[in-house]
């Protein structure tokens, strides 16, 4: 008895009700109908005189039901969340079980008797219909009772962009959440054909001006983004301001994802960031081929803790390769990254190694224990202000760690280097950037080399160009949503400044598009979309937070900023290359005997730590670059 006990608690302990449940009240309804529908035809007369026979033909009747109820499963639904799909199954099942009772009435009628009594096709069909109506409003209400006995007065009225089948899957998910953190109160179209009709009973409001106001009006909270029409929406800047200047707040998911049966909109929509509202297409890249390339394979990856290196990590690790050698010397985080590939790629082997790209010896003995296939090289020093003050750190890092890998790659026969470079190395304006195009310059003659048999030699060299990545290290939005949190002010060094802005996710496959498809020599330029300007980057991302009395300072460029980054120098062309949004760059061959020369020159020059000397070398091998708000420019001036 005590296990019993137990078991009935535990069943009634449940937040959905039994079964059985169900089953007893459908039952219910079809004996209802059947009285109600004899006395229909034969009145109270005929059904006191017929009472005993009949009873015993309903109790047969509703046993026949149970072939219906569990041939379509009507009990096995939860009532609250109860659908048109359930109301259909419902019908099917008393169609079902009606049929029987039209075979079994036949047999009562020829077998005749007073236990049994048989009743015509008319009523059976009566029976039929008054069941499906019971059955169908006892769901509807106890829906009804359902809802308003769990609306949460704190519920956030919310519109949803998009009135076709990613926004209504959206909103009948919040509806059927129970308690609901969402209300519903209508949608948002470009489509004119939809304005002003109603949607799930809601109405479907146009974008226009007057938006705005029906978004104050109807107490909106925020306006939740259909996953198919995220791409369309972070390309309409207008759209976005008129829900941001009424106040409201945004909710999409963080990728364009089919829904799933039993997802819930509460958990899979988050409030977006301003990176989320960038305008940017999407961008497809040939992933079989990559996967094809480097499955198998040894992989070297320099400054694998870095935001860019870290997620080429992540994205090589997925084609199977046989082996990860990662270097960086920033030990914190090279550990993340250590724990990172036990977790998420416990079955590839990943040596995590910390060390610096500069340090000669110690790379040479990692490339001859691990003899890569492949190298990525994102390792670098790229602070703009940082390397300013610190030119002889620039060449010797950057400059003389990717000689060292270069030459590496080189004499242990690896098939390809792939470099990460900037588009501060277009007609570069500060030392970063100069750094950067001087590491272009030699790996590009050092190709050059190879293919002339100056160098003996089979690695092709690749670089990839491109400008800021959302959400790396030192990046402005995160400096942004700081000083916003502090109270301000928000600094802007110049009211006109621009940048290209990608996220990392998409660089990096570009990098690997770019890197396994390259036959080596090339400078490989990225399409960075639409620039932003960085100062209504900030006025939005304020709107955003909701934030009240945060100003905006503009303190001036920095020491060797510019207004524009480029992505090509206006001596350079380019060409089309494998995807549309790779381009190839035509620059200046240089000869790889002078760019040695040249480079053994700046690193005796950088050993001094004189910052004037160090870059007037650089200047002189790099002649377009002009110092820009720099100590540096008194250089150029004297040239």
């Amino acid at each position: 008895m005590g296990h019993l006990r137990n078991l009935i608690n535990w069943y009634f302990s449940k937040r959905t009700l039994p079964y059985w449940c169900i089953l007893l009240l459908d039952s219910l309804f079809v004996f209802i109908s059947g009285f109600v529908s004899y006395w229909f035809f034969h009145r109270g007369s005929g059904l006191v005189a017929d009472f005993a026979p009949l009873f015993h033909t309903m109790i047969l009747y509703v046993a026949v039901s149970f072939i219906g109820f569990f041939t379509f499963h009507t009990y096995s639904g939860i009532i609250r969340y109860s659908s048109f799909i359930d109301l259909q199954k419902v019908a099917m099942a008393n169609i079902l079980s009606a049929a029987i009772y039209m075979v079994v009435n036949h047999f009562i009628g020829k077998a005749g008797g007073e236990f049994f009594v048989a009743v015509r096709d008319i009523e059976i069909l009566i029976i039929l219909c008054l069941a499906t109506l019971l059955m169908w409003a006892m769901r509807v209400f106890v829906k009804l009772i359902y809802d308003l006995g769990y609306r949460a007065d704190n519920a956030m009225n919310v519109l949803i962009y998009g009135a076709q089948s990613g926004g209504v899957g959206i909103a009948k998910s919040i509806r059927n959440e129970k308690p609901a953190k969402f209300t519903l109160k209508g949608f948002i179209s470009h489509d004119e054909k939809l304005s002003f009709s109603r949607l799930l009973g809601e109405k479907v409001y146009p974008v226009n001006d007057k938006l705005t106001k029906i978004l104050v009006n109807n107490n909106i909270g925020a306006v939740l983004i259909s996953p198919k029409r995220i791409e369309k929406f972070r390309n309409d800047e207008y759209l976005q301001d008129l829900i941001i200047n009424a106040g409201v707040k945004i909710f999409m998911e963080p990728e364009a994802e089919e829904w799933k049966p039993g997802d819930k909109a509460s958990t899979r929509l988050k409030e977006v960031s301003i990176s989320d509202l960038l305008p940017r297409e999407q961008i497809n890249v040939d992933l079989t081929s990559i996967g094809e390339m480097l499955k198998g394979k040894t992989i070297l990856i320099t400054g694998s803790a870095g935001s860019i290196g870290s997620e080429i990590v992540r994205q090589i690790a997925t084609f199977s390769p046989a082996a990860l050698v990662l270097v960086d010397q920033a030990e914190t985080p090279q550990h993340d990254i250590r724990l990172m590939m036990a977790k998420e790629f416990p079955t590839i082997k990943a040596e995590t190694i910390v060390t610096s790209i500069t340090n000669a010896d110690r790379m040479d003995l990692i490339f001859r224990s691990f003899r890569p296939d492949y190298v990525f090289h994102a390792a670098a020093y790229k602070h703009v202000p940082m390397m300013e003050d610190n030119p002889s750190e620039a060449v010797h890092n950057n400059v003389l760690g990717t000689k060292i890998i270069a030459d590496l790659s080189v004499k242990y026969d690896v098939k390809k280097f792939v470099m990460v470079s900037t588009d501060k190395a277009v007609n570069p304006t500060n030392v970063m950037g100069c750094s950067k195009r001087i590491c272009e310059i030699y790996v590009q003659s050092l190709n050059k080399a190879e293919e002339e048999g100056l160098v003996e030699g089979k690695t092709q060299f690749v670089t990839t160009r491109f400008g800021n990545v959302l959400g790396s290290n030192g990046s402005v939005i995160p400096i942004f949503e700081r000083q916003i949190k502090e109270g301000g002010p928000v600094t802007v060094t110049d009211p006109n400044i621009i940048r290209f802005f990608m996220l990392i996710p998409e660089a990096c496959k570009l990098v690997l598009e770019a890197g396994t498809k390259g036959n080596g020599g090339e400078i490989f330029v990225f399409d960075m979309g639409k620039p932003v300007k960085i100062a209504e980057l900030a006025k939005r991302m304020i709107k955003l937070s909701g934030a009240q009395g945060v100003e905006i300072k503009y303190t001036g460029l920095r020491d060797g900023e510019k207004l524009y980054e480029e992505v090509l120098s206006e001596k350079e062309t380019t060409k089309e290359s494998f995807h549309e949004k790779i381009r190839i760059a035509s620059v200046r061959e240089y000869d790889f005997n002078y760019v040695k020369s040249e480079l053994e020159e700046l690193f005796e020059t950088a050993q001094s730590y004189d910052c004037m000397k160090t870059v007037a070398k650089m200047k002189e091998i790099v002649p377009e670059f002009i110092s820009n708000h720099s100590v540096y420019s008194v250089l150029d001036q004297r040239a």
